[in-house]
């Protein structure tokens, strides 16, 4: 008996904000994860990450979801999600409206194993996206263990920057600005599991 290739998964439409991301939408009940991981007595460097996530023309997709799942600042990934802890999820919305951003408040994540650089793993659900997008963010403030990293060292040179989210300090908040392409010149590096 030939095995068949699993049924596509449902793409993001208007009619999943309720329970995705049901606060950006207006809704008045709590979702499974949201864009704000620290909690009071959370340990580590309180970090945001922002971006925009472009399709294939450099148009702004409005309507996409960010997950992202990660260590904590002693390089440890929770067992379970447990309110009012860190536990290294999150879920956010692209932005509604005139601002097609994403936005993330956590921590920064330790390195994994001793061998991965500080890291942060992202899937992105969107409408027409038949099959979500998994990808990784790493900082620009890591040079040195990202140089010993045995995911970027896979990579061609030329394909590593779209995988390094730019520090920046704006009024005392750490940013680290993380732009997704979806596809074209600038695509980022997608990962496949």
């Amino acid at each position: 008996m030939r095995c068949k290739k699993q049924t596509p998964s449902q793409t993001v439409g208007p009619f999943f904000s309720y329970g995705l991301t049901p606060q950006q939408y207006g809704y008045d009940h709590s979702d499974l994860g949201n864009g704000d991981l620290v909690t009071e007595g959370t340990d580590g460097e309180v970090i945001t990450i922002t971006g925009t996530i472009f399709n294939g023309e450099g148009g702004e997709m409005k309507h996409a979801v960010v997950e992202i799942w990660q260590a904590d600042n002693a390089g440890n990934y929770a067992d379970v999600v447990v309110k009012d802890r860190f536990s290294g999820f999150g879920r956010v919305g692209t932005g509604r409206g005139e601002d097609p951003r994403y936005r993330i408040r956590t921590i920064k994540p330790g390195s994994v194993d001793n061998d991965q650089a500080p890291h942060i793993t992202l899937t992105i659900f969107s409408r027409g996206l038949m099959h979500h997008a998994f990808t990784r963010l790493y900082f620009s403030d890591e040079v040195e263990a990202n140089a010993q990293d045995p995911l970027l060292q896979k990579l061609p040179a030329e394909r590593r920057p779209t995988l390094i989210a730019q520090r920046v300090e704006e009024e005392g908040e750490v940013i680290y600005q993380f732009d997704i392409h979806m596809q074209g010149d600038q695509e980022t590096v997608f990962l496949e599991f």
